[in-house]
């Protein structure tokens, strides 16, 4: 199936970043003056559904920040994805590279936030069917070419570089003896060569953040946000996603009867592991310095942290 491709709204995108660029009420006045309704979720960017001339639901996609070769990353991965058919990701329609706020557009996926589902068990072995589905499509181009934005080895430079500075310069803080505790247990535990022993790369969206997931009205998991696409391996994104904070909203007893449906094996069991316990300590490490502000997070990731390294690890 070919990509979708329809013509670029020059002259609406034009008027968008222009009235954009301008005072306050205009910015705020221009998205239903242009026809454009905003939509929710964009947490770096901008999003806007906008209607066709030929009367079809467009998503446009504003790009506010385009570090890291966020509008590639995302256009490649779409246009790599749009020939399988999977049913559960936007397809791309048009690629505005216009050096200030590029653009992309794409299809509107249906559906109701996955984090609402009722049956979680269900809902998540949907979400590991659709992440084995787009795991399955061969790399190439650009994609195989970068690893996904946040790998392991990203995480790592936290853990053994930023954090311990951090936690050295506030030696009186009751919480630090604690915290080095934990880096010292990771640091000997040997997670660090696992995290980065060779693995088989797949296509990795990059975000496990649950909330860019819904539950379309036939019953599949579909995603969206393919701007940190790149290429990861299974062993690192089942992880990542599990311990992404957006999960602590599932509980761990079903996390471990969906490791099958994320491909964890015997083979990378051990792999899985230790990319687990060095993304909850990634956490922890984030909450810790947003600790007052978030303390129920942060106790709560302590705990959790502390739990990978203790007998009650349901994962072991």
């Amino acid at each position: 199936m070919p990509v979708p491709l329809i013509d670029i709204p020059a002259d609406l995108l034009a008027e968008l970043r222009r009235v954009r660029a301008g005072a306050d009420d205009d910015r705020d006045a221009a998205p239903s003056a242009l026809g454009l309704r905003p939509l929710a979720g964009g947490m770096q960017n901008d999003l806007y559904l906008w209607t066709s001339p030929h009367n079809d639901d467009v998503v446009i996609k504003l790009y506010v920040k385009t570090d890291r070769q966020r509008v590639q990353r995302e256009w490649t991965a779409l246009t790599l994805l749009a020939p399988h058919s999977l049913g559960t990701v936007p397809a791309p329609l048009w690629l505005d590279e216009t050096p200030i706020e590029p653009a992309i557009g794409m299809t509107r996926l249906h559906g109701q936030p996955l984090m609402k589902a009722e049956d979680q068990l269900s809902t998540l072995r949907a979400l590991a069917h659709t992440t084995t589905q787009l795991q399955a499509v061969p790399l190439s181009g650009l994609l195989a070419e970068l690893p996904r934005i946040d790998t392991g080895e990203h995480y790592m430079i936290r853990l053994t570089q930023a954090w311990p500075e951090l936690l050295a310069d506030q030696p009186d803080d009751p919480l630090t003896p604690d915290m080095q505790r934990l880096l010292a247990l990771w640091q000997r535990s040997g997670d660090a060569d696992l995290v980065t022993a060779p693995a088989t790369p797949v296509l990795s969206r990059g975000d496990a953040n649950l909330l860019n997931w819904m539950m379309t009205n036939d019953g599949m998991a579909a995603c969206v946000d393919f701007e940190y696409a790149g290429f990861s391996n299974v062993a690192f994104d089942a992880a990542d996603l599990i311990e992404h904070i957006s999960g602590r909203a599932v509980p761990d007893s079903i996390w471990t009867q969906l490791l099958p449906d994320l491909g964890v094996t015997d083979t990378n069991r051990r792999q899985f592991a230790a990319n687990q316990r060095t993304c909850a300590l990634r956490w922890l490490a984030i909450l810790w310095k947003q600790r007052d502000r978030r303390r129920d997070e942060f106790t709560a990731q302590h705990e959790r942290v502390e739990m990978f390294y203790s007998s009650a690890n349901p994962y072991a």
